[in-house]
């Protein structure tokens, strides 16, 4: 009897896969953001600049250059609710930046805001030959902060979307959710177990995180759908429609993810030569601090990017800076688009227009 239950079982979990995979391979053809791009004209592209094969989307040429620098784990796809309209405005250039996407950079490469900031810098060089405006959401906005205080000779304005400014910097990093995920990176690295696929790894030690923002026990039909998904596309982004657009946007950006870009942080290495607060302090350019939700947890862990005191104390350092607090999860561009895009407009063109 016992078998005939196991059987039984097992049928239904293989039709299930099936039906995923069928679900699967239907809603890969037909995701109306890939339409809404390809009609804005929003055209995916690879450049080598450099040590370094840059994987961005590039729009057409209807105003000022706009570079968008995406979170960490994801890729510039998570633009995608955006860019067909900001596109109406700028000439947008949404990079993948080393570590993400399918940006490819060589053995060794170094991991840390010095490195990728100067090769974004030969991006803006080589490849946009004009100065920009760039938004940055979480590390990409970081990457922003130095570009800023690097390259004021080309960048004009930026907006810094809930990055972890201060907080990110070790080893106050040690006391932020986040930390659970540079802690992950590091410990695949170093694990005898971890054999190059991290999305796989990922899935199978974020238990907690699939109970909290899908269901219990997510983890284990998702892995299946992954693994039929790439079956059908082995050399095409990861969709896995049908859950929430910010999982399946973390799960397409950690198909792609190195782990040595969170374990830099982790060990404080990606913030070498990047104090955040002698960058703040370079900066000449217009700044807009957009701020999420944040809070703390009751062991005092910082739930959020910055704390209160830490986007006061970011304020200070800037000669010519705005600050506004947007009602949203960590990516505001994904969860509150329509609001994003009003604040990108407003501020830039402000700024382009004196």
């Amino acid at each position: 009897m016992k078998k005939v239950v196991r059987f039984i079982l097992i049928l239904i979990c293989a039709l299930i896969l099936i039906l995923c995979g069928l679900i699967i391979y239907v809603a890969a053809y037909n995701n109306p953001a890939d339409k809404e791009l390809d009609e804005a004209g929003i055209a995916e592209k690879q450049v080598q600049v450099g040590s370094v094969t840059f994987n961005y989307a590039e729009g057409p040429d209807n105003g000022p250059a706009l570079v968008l620098l995406h979170a960490q784990l994801l890729d510039w796809y998570t633009y995608s609710a955006v860019l067909p309209e900001l596109s109406k405005g700028f000439h947008v250039y949404a990079i993948d930046y080393p570590g993400h996407g399918k940006t490819i950079v060589p053995e060794g490469y170094v991991m840390s805001a010095e490195n990728i900031g100067n090769d974004l810098g030969r991006f803006i060089d080589d490849v946009i030959g004009t100065e920009v405006y760039v938004t940055g959401n979480s590390s990409g906005g970081l990457l922003a902060t130095y570009l800023a205080a690097n390259r004021g000779d080309v960048v004009k304005a930026i907006i810094l979307e809930d990055p972890p400014l201060f907080s990110s910097e070790y080893p106050a990093v040690k006391t932020t959710v986040a930390n659970k995920a540079f802690t992950q990176s590091h410990n695949a690295l170093e694990s005898e177990d971890y054999d190059g696929d991290y999305l796989i790894y990922w899935i199978d030690n974020s238990k907690q995180f699939f109970a909290t923002y899908v269901f219990p026990g997510a983890e284990k039909l998702i892995k299946g759908m992954v693994t039929i998904y790439r079956t059908f596309h082995s050399d095409e982004p990861l969709e896995i429609a049908f859950m929430p657009v910010s999982v399946q946007e973390m799960l397409r950006g950690l198909d792609y993810y190195d782990p040595t870009f969170g374990a830099a942080f982790y060990d404080g290495t990606w913030n070498e030569d990047f104090n955040h607060e002698e960058a703040l302090k370079k900066i000449d350019c217009p700044v807009l601090l957009i701020q999420a939700n944040t809070g703390y947890l009751a062991d005092g862990t910082l739930d959020g990017a910055m704390s209160k005191e830490m986007a006061e104390v970011a304020m200070d350092c800037l000669s010519d800076g705005k600050y506004i607090y947007v009602d949203s999860g960590h990516v505001t561009n994904l969860e509150v688009p329509d609001q994003f895009i009003a604040i990108v407009k407003d501020f830039f063109l402000e700024a382009e227009n004196g």
